[in-house]
């Protein structure tokens, strides 16, 4: 147990220090300071000690275990980047649930968290490519705004054509600057 609580403190670190040098890159620096903190809370890190793996988030092993996953409820309600945290009730009237609208600078870094778990989990087989594979994996299964959809799926697009260093200028110049979003 005791090199599987290394190991999961070392994986949460170097991610939540990509998120932080990414963020930092775009001009995010609160965010990119404050990123996934939770995760060193009681109630998230004893989880990812026990179900560490190395390759894939310890919460999909609790949940396969339990049911639920206690960190991710516990992760999804206090993470502004993650779009579950933005699902609450329709205003149609009809009483289901669905995903609201983003902030822009809570959809970057939502980017950004998915390229570093993407990097800290494929190591050296990432491509700039991976991070849009495993999106569109998932993908029918969200309650995503649909803006919120686009924006994420367009950085995620840029990112596999034309690479890190355009889509972050990208996203500093046009995105976060409110010219097209």
């Amino acid at each position: 147990m005791k090199m599987k609580t290394v190991r999961h403190f070392c994986t949460i670190t170097k991610h939540k220090l990509l998120v932080m040098k990414y963020c930092f890159r775009v001009g995010l620096y609160r965010q990119g300071l404050l990123h996934d903190l939770s995760k060193y809370s009681w109630t998230e890190f004893r989880v990812g000690c026990r179900y560490f793996q190395g390759n894939r988030s310890p919460n999909n092993a609790e949940r396969e275990e339990t049911g639920c996953s206690t960190a991710w409820l516990h992760h999804k309600g206090r993470n502004k980047h993650h779009y579950e945290y933005w699902i609450d009730y329709s205003l149609d009237g009809s009483g289901r649930l669905t995903g609201m609208k983003m902030p822009v600078k809570y959809v970057v870094e939502m980017f950004m968290d998915r390229i570093a778990a993407s990097r800290v989990y494929k190591g050296s087989s990432y491509t700039d490519s991976y991070p849009l594979k495993y999106y569109r994996q998932a993908k029918s299964n969200t309650l995503m705004h649909e803006e919120t959809c686009a924006l994420l799926e367009h950085l995620l697009c840029m990112l596999a054509d034309k690479g890190e260093k355009t889509t972050f200028r990208y996203i500093r110049r046009e995105v976060l600057k409110n010219k097209k979003y």
